[in-house]
């Protein structure tokens, strides 16, 4: 006979797996009103800036920019993109330096429900809810909560706060140049800071600007 503990903890795992399901199928509807790296760095002391806007009230330059710059396949993967995992995982020199290939969906898992700081077991979990996700949202959706749960910087999270934080506009009147440096902001949200970029991150920058009219012609999912 397994011992009463585990069958708690069983029991706890179900219990939350179901609480996590149904919490998807309700956001596919329903804004997040918080999420779990914002709830960490709130119980740190930190401070939240954010807005929600729907995805029409943010300039089409953003998500653009944004696939551009962390999803190239956006519109055509279930969740994950296993080709840029193998290119990850090859560049890195095996799953040992591993990193990078977090696709749109799973960063959002991320955000969402997870922690920032980097590991197998989060990588794991995020594989799972990527796909449950996918299955549920359109693309669309996906993109929205992203871009409103996202962190541009300290304590700076959605477009909107950013925009304005960095900018002083709203996140629809980004112009393209403003998207791609908020866009290459994201891996690195504590350092890179979109009005005053580095050389390295006008580096970066030019890389994505480059890419957008490419992903143009393959971001139907999110573009009107």
């Amino acid at each position: 006979m397994s011992h009463p503990w585990l069958r708690r903890i069983a029991l706890f795992l179900l219990i939350l797996a179901g609480a996590v399901l149904l919490s998807i199928v309700v956001y596919r509807f329903v804004n997040p009103p918080t999420t779990a790296v914002q709830a960490v760095n709130l119980l740190k002391g930190g401070k939240l800036r954010k807005h929600w806007v729907p995805l029409e009230n943010i300039s089409p330059n953003l998500p653009l920019a944004v696939i551009a710059s962390e999803d190239g396949r956006f519109c055509l993967h279930s969740g994950v993109d296993w080709g840029a995992v193998r290119e990850a995982i090859k560049e890195g020199g095996g799953w040992a330096g591993f990193r990078g290939a977090s696709t749109i969906p799973m960063q959002t898992a991320k955000n969402l429900y997870l922690w920032n700081s980097r590991s197998y077991v989060r990588k794991f979990l995020e594989v799972p809810l990527a796909y449950v996700m996918t299955a549920l949202w359109p693309k669309a959706r996906m993109m929205e909560i992203y871009l409103n749960v996202a962190q541009f910087g300290p304590g700076i999270y959605g477009a909107e706060a950013a925009s304005r934080h960095y900018f002083g506009k709203s996140a629809s009147q980004l112009s393209r140049r403003e998207a791609v440096l908020l866009a290459v902001a994201l891996p690195n949200p504590g350092f890179r800071n979109p009005a005053r970029p580095s050389p390295r991150m006008q580096q970066i920058a030019r890389a994505v600007d480059f890419r957008i009219p490419i992903i143009a012609k393959r971001a139907g999912c999110v573009l009107p």
